[in-house]
Parts: C-alpha cells; structure tokens; sequence
C-alpha cells in the first residue's frame, strides 16, 4: 500500500476511533430501536469523512474555510438525495452517498490525495456495514453523492470567492499598515449562503483612535504582552492558524456522543461551517469599511505570539468563526451550551492573549458570528 494511503487510512481508522473513546465512556450500549443513529461504537460515515478532512488540512494547509462548508454542504445534500431516492427494493445507503461526496469535494481541493481518498472509499465500500446499513445499496448511495458533489462544486465555481478587492488601505493615523505581502482578503465579496449582502450585520465603527477608551484597551495588550504567562501562550498557540479546524472537531464529538443520524450529523455541520463562512464575509466587508490599525503597529513594543496576518485588526476574524459555530452548535446540542461559550471566550482571548487583537476586535467577531449564525438557522435554504 502506498504511504499516502497508509497514512490516510490510519486518519480514517483514528477518526473512528476517537468517537469511540469519546462516546462509550459517557453511554451504555443503544438499544436495538436506537440503532438507526450513529453507532454508538463507532463514527458515522460523515463525521469520519470530517475528520479525515482535518487531519488533511493539518498535514497540508489550504483554505479550510472554504473546504469545509462546500464538503459539509454536498455530504448533506447527498443524505438527503439517498434518502429521496429509496424506491422498491433499492434503498441506497446514506452513509455511502456521503462518502461520495466527501471524495469528489476533498480531491478538487486535495488532487494529490485523489487515489488514496478513493482507496479509503474502496475500503469503506468493502468493510462488513453495522445493522442500519445491512439493507442498503452502498453503490448507488456512492453514485449518487458522487453525483450530488459535482453539482456542488459547480455552485462553488460561481461564488466569486477572492475575486472581490478591497482597494487600497487609506494613510493616516489610526489606519492598518500593509507588511508589503498580498492583502489577506478571507471571504470578501463572496458569495453568501445566508445573508442578502456582505454588509448586513456590519458592525459599527471601533472606538475613536486616540480616544480614552482605545487607550484603554492598547494598553491592556501592551499589559498582556509584557506579562505574558506560559497558559496565556499556550492558548494563544492553540487557535492558530484559525478557529474552524478546532470548532468542527468538537462538532463531530458532539454529534458522536448524543448519537445523532447521518442526515442530522450532515445538516449541522453543513449549517454551521455555511454559517461560518457568511461570519467571514461579515467580518471582511467590516475589516475593509474600517480599516483599523493593529495593537502593535501603534505600540511596536508589544510582542507577538504569533505572527501578525496581514489585514486590518476590527474584528477578530477567528471570533467570527468561533461565534456562529457556537450559535449553530448550541440549538443543536442545548445542553452543551455552556461549554461551547466557554470554548467560543477562550478563542476570543486567545487574541489578545497573542497581542494580535484588542478587546473590542474580539467582542465584535462574536457578535457578527453568533448572528450569523442566528440568521443561518432562521432562514435556512440548504437542502
């Protein structure tokens, strides 16, 4: 076996495996009415395919904000499709269809992992199917996600993803310096899956430059920074490069421990990453409307923990992110609602923590992304 899909079958095998040690510790064995939701056991085909697209993400980058919502986006449409599609004797299987997709998505952004994603499928395809999936068609569950996926990356040739502009910053006093590299656009002028336009919930303006309150806050970074302890930097480090990766890992814990379907794994993940990349665009069109200055361009002793990205600082695009997954997350999993407030605070400090963000950048990225997130779920339109 080639080492890129040894190493990607040991991902999919780990993916499996952690929703096991995840959920068998905290739930007795599902009765056998219950065996309709994902396998207690095990991960279903969806979450496992999600993980396996971090663990790709971890080892070669790319834009996993955008990956993310696309693949999440084409696994639900292709539940739903196989679903729709039991007729007779034929009932295709749902779990295959999202194992469709999730290879035709992964391998447009990932090409040199194309053979070993369908070696994983290949395997999946062959493995002994767990009691829901004894009466399913695998095959045409599989052709139908492939299918679906195609349709989907269609709509995401169209998106106008990184073709918008930002123009040029303006020059003055309380105005973002460029380093010289490209502008770092995130979603701007993308096309969204919830808002009517890029600038509906921008935020207003951050406090004046130079002002009493803007003081403030420089110079609690400034504080920070020079006093930096070492679980300030920890959690700082944490968060880098961005906040999706983290928040869909606790996604897919959750689905597996409250033992969700694979339509009802696939529908939030879909809503919450599409929601997450609306948040970006939100936040862009504000970083670009306002154009402001980072903590450390006006104070250049304040030392980083990470490197400076190369756009304006109001708002924290990571709490944009980490806001309306929170926002999705918490209507699907009330009781857990507490704790993924406190996950979504501590990427909120984990900015200014790094001296990269003030205050106020990271109180406004949560609330552009919890209502994104709350505009996600009110006026749906994914299926």
């Amino acid at each position: 076996m080639p080492p890129t899909i040894r190493r990607l079958a040991f991902l999919l095998a780990a993916a499996a495996a952690t929703g096991a040690c995840a959920d068998s510790t905290t739930a007795p064995a599902p009765p056998p009415a219950e065996l309709s939701a994902v396998k207690f056991w095990e991960a279903g085909s969806t979450v496992g395919w999600n993980r396996t697209a971090l663990r790709i993400f971890r080892t070669s980058g790319g834009p996993i904000g955008r990956i993310l919502p696309y693949l999440s986006l084409a696994q639900y449409r292709a539940v739903l499709a196989a679903e729709a599609a039991n007729a007779g004797e034929v009932h295709p299987s749902p779990a295959a269809a999202s194992a469709g997709a999730s290879v035709v998505v992964l391998s447009s952004f990932y090409p040199a992992e194309a053979s070993a994603l369908e070696a994983l499928l290949a395997a999946q395809r062959a493995a002994p199917p767990w009691p829901g999936e004894q009466r399913r068609d695998f095959p045409a569950g599989e052709a139908i996600g492939r299918q679906v996926a195609v349709a989907v990356l269609a709509q995401m040739a169209t998106d106008g993803f990184g073709l918008t502009s930002p123009g040029v910053p303006p020059v003055g006093p309380g105005y973002w310096i460029s380093s010289g590299a490209p502008t770092v656009r995130g979603n701007y002028g993308a096309r969204p899956f919830f808002l009517t336009s890029g600038d509906e919930i921008r935020l207003p303006p951050p406090p004046a430059f130079g002002s009493a309150e803007f003081l403030a806050a420089l110079a609690e970074v400034r504080a920070i920074a020079d006093g930096r302890t070492a679980e300030q930097l920890a959690i700082a480090l944490k968060w880098v490069p961005f906040s999706m990766p983290i928040m869909s890992a606790v996604a897919t814990d959750l689905i597996v421990k409250h033992r969700r379907s694979e339509r009802e794994a696939a529908r939030m993940l879909a809503y919450a990453s599409a929601a997450s990349f609306d948040a970006i665009i939100a936040c862009f069109d504000t970083k670009f409307a306002y154009w402001f200055i980072r903590p450390s361009q006006v104070d250049p002793a304040i030392s980083l923990a990470t490197g400076l990205p190369n756009h304006p600082s109001y708002p924290s695009a990571h709490n944009c992110e980490s806001g309306a997954w929170e926002e999705v997350l918490g209507d699907a999993f009330p009781s857990e609602r507490s704790m993924l407030a406190a996950l979504a605070e501590e990427a909120s400090v984990s900015r200014l923590y790094a001296g990269l963000h003030y205050r106020f950048d990271n109180e406004g990225g949560l609330v552009i992304g919890r209502a994104a997130g709350r505009l996600a779920l009110e006026r749906g339109g994914l299926e």
